[in-house]
């Protein structure tokens, strides 16, 4: 552990194997983008201000009582309108924000939960709104053009009292899909990695006649054979009347996902996919990928669910009013994510001219989104995101590429929106498997473990050679938040962590010397993160189809698998128990509590492995949460009311 603990305070170096580099608002705080001067003042801004809930803490309590069997409104999860009269702001508050806005020369619309209003004006409209002036910017990096304010944004205070949030003033902050490809380690030989015993399966009777078989060519076929899926299968339960969402950044081709189901021979319901395009909707781009992902998984593991894409532009207000229409409409049971941008990249000392660097309050969406999870969570609308892949270290990944402007520290810290409280963190495991690398010697896996490819890493240094790779901090992510406090059902869990002490993001300017952007709080009692760990290493990872990356791809993993898979079982969970499951945390946290690890448990613990800090144990770990899941067992817990 003495190691780990020293790796954290390296220098991140930028030429980094696997790491990309991200357009988003930590880097351009670091190394200024060009002020491009004032924006136009007829360019068009859109802005969501996400309104203030009423009875929060009536709220909390109320989601509390639909996930705990006794309690008076235990499964009595409200619809949307519901939610607008009991929680949602009133509509004298709406009328009064819109009047304001309307005087200001800005439209809106307000969504049916009465949680959120979208605004259109121009720059100079929004500028005045917020009492900033809005600039265009090009990033050094990347050539990208972007718009910010200039100054921190102020929310008017004939209005302040019933607005929480406001996204979308910036759209320089972009989100990065959670999927990694298993690299070939240029001209190594890298021979087919094979399945060890304890994790080979077979098909037929005994296994899913869609699984392969093979690590970095599973299928969902696999994944059921893995967390004992099957059973629900073979009592015809396979999602029928049960609706997955997806919400994501990036447009894509619906038959790659028929593609998918056919090739490995899965027979689904047809004509199940609807995409809305929100915000205008994403682009056919380097994320489509992801979004194939999202749908093939979700809808290969509940073949016989619905499934609705929510696909917004990258960029500004998208991300949230993605979610916002998702969990508006009410339509879908379950609702995941694979994209997601480190926690701290919201706080103030990363966004605000003359922040204080000690100063985490939040600046980004962190509030935005979390409304909108409570007002899911009350529908009874099951969330989950993807932890992030780059371990205990999340900022890695987006600092990391190919530039040069210096290097980065790498604290720890986690991924939102997978740190919110009210959403069910999807993390990453490695499954056994034997490999081999170059003339080096056969080494196994030979349990589930903490996803962390330091055990690659470790097998370079000692068979390769060192400094042939560098592979940090590439893993399941993980950690603990420095934003959200411990939530109510991890309190007793054991295994919950604090923050580290002396944990600092410094900026190492080549010119200026060492630069300290954000001390993270030490001891900070946090939101764990993950809740659930599957499969997620490319090594023993997926084949997934996506046209805008060439068709067919194995190799595949990340916690983008992951989220997806989580979600359609649940569309699962909703079929076999005859209703919504609701916000997942809360129940398997008290299920794992209290009946633990054994034959008939719901969770596999993951005890080995680690994700460059945090270690596998017979408990909760930072590195795979509770553990994995035995679906079938879970299934028996939740139609028992256990």
């Amino acid at each position: 552990m003495f190691a780990k603990l020293q790796r954290k305070s390296l220098p991140l170096s930028l030429g980094l194997l696997l790491a990309g580099l991200s357009t988003g608002a930590l880097a351009a705080n670091a190394t200024p983008a060009v002020d491009a001067g004032a924006a136009p003042a007829n360019q068009t801004i859109q802005v969501t201000l996400v309104l203030k809930l009423r009875n929060q803490a009536a709220l909390e309590d109320y989601i509390k009582q639909t996930v705990t069997p006794g309690s008076a409104h235990f499964q009595q999860f409200l619809t949307t309108s519901q939610f607008a009269q009991q929680y949602g702001a009133t509509s004298d508050a709406i009328a009064r924000v819109q009047s304001y806005l309307q005087k200001q020369g800005l439209s809106s619309e307000v969504l049916p939960s009465n949680l959120a209003i979208r605004a259109t004006g121009t720059a100079a409209q929004v500028g005045a709104l917020f009492q900033t002036s809005i600039h265009n910017y090009v990033s050094r990096q990347s050539g990208r053009r972007f718009h910010k304010p200039a100054s921190a944004p102020q929310i008017p205070s004939a209005i302040a009292d019933v607005v929480d949030a406001a996204s979308g003033l910036s759209n320089e902050r972009t989100y990065r899909p959670h999927h990694l490809t298993a690299p070939s380690f240029a001209s190594l030989n890298h021979p087919p990695a094979k399945a060890d015993a304890l994790s080979a399966t077979t098909t037929g009777s005994s296994g899913n006649p869609t699984a392969s078989g093979v690590p970095g060519s599973y299928t969902v076929g696999d994944v059921a054979n893995f967390y004992d899926i099957n059973p629900l299968y073979k009592r015809g339960v396979l999602g029928k009347g049960a609706t997955v969402a997806i919400v994501t950044l990036s447009n894509f081709y619906p038959s790659d996902a028929t593609t998918y189901w056919s090739d490995i021979g899965l027979a689904t319901k047809p004509n199940r996919i609807k995409q809305v395009h929100v915000d205008g909707g994403g682009a056919i781009d380097d994320g489509s990928g992801e979004t194939s992902i999202d749908v093939e998984q979700s809808g290969g593991v509940a073949p016989d669910a619905n499934i609705i894409v929510y696909d917004a532009p990258n960029a500004g207000n998208g991300y949230v009013d993605a979610f916002a229409q998702a969990v508006s409409d009410n339509i879908a049971d379950s609702i995941s994510t694979s994209w997601g941008s480190p926690e701290i990249f919201n706080f103030a000392a990363l966004n605000v001219d003359g922040a204080s660097d000690t100063d985490t309050s939040d600046a980004g969406d962190l509030r935005a989104f979390h409304d909108i999870f409570l007002e899911a969570a009350v529908q009874g609308q099951s969330l989950f995101a993807a932890s992030g892949d780059s371990g205990a270290y999340d900022t890695v990944r987006d600092l990391g590429a190919g530039t040069d402007v210096g290097d980065y520290t790498a604290p720890l810290t986690v991924d939102s929106p997978a740190s919110d409280p009210y959403i069910t963190a999807a993390g990453g495991t490695t499954l056994p498997y034997s490999y081999a690398f170059g003339t080096g010697p056969t080494k196994s896996i030979k349990q589930e473990s903490v996803w962390g490819w330091d055990y690659i890493q470790n097998y370079f240094d000692t068979y390769i050679g060192p400094n042939v790779v560098d592979l940090f901090s590439t893993g399941g992510g993980g950690g603990v938040s420095v934003y959200w406090h411990t939530p109510f059902y991890q309190v007793f869990t054991n295994g919950i962590r604090v923050s580290e002490k002396n944990q600092s993001l410094v900026y190492n300017d080549p010119s200026a010397g060492p630069t300290t952007l954000l001390k993270l709080p030490s001891r900070f009692a946090g939101r764990n993160v993950p809740d659930i760990a599957l499969n997620a290493d490319p090594e023993t990872g997926y084949i997934f189809v996506s046209t805008y990356d060439g068709g067919l791809n194995s190799g595949e993993g990340g916690t983008s698998f992951v989220a997806p898979q989580l979600n359609g079982i649940t569309a699962l969970l909703r079929q076999s128990t005859g209703h919504r499951i609701g916000l997942w945390n809360p129940q398997v946290y008290a299920i794992q509590n209290v009946f633990g690890y054994g034959r008939f448990s719901a969770f596999n613990s993951v005890r080995a492995g680690d994700n460059w800090f945090y270690d596998g144990a017979p408990r909760y770990n930072q590195g795979a949460g509770i553990g994995s899941l035995d679906v079938s067992n879970l299934d028996a817990f939740l139609r028992s009311g256990f």
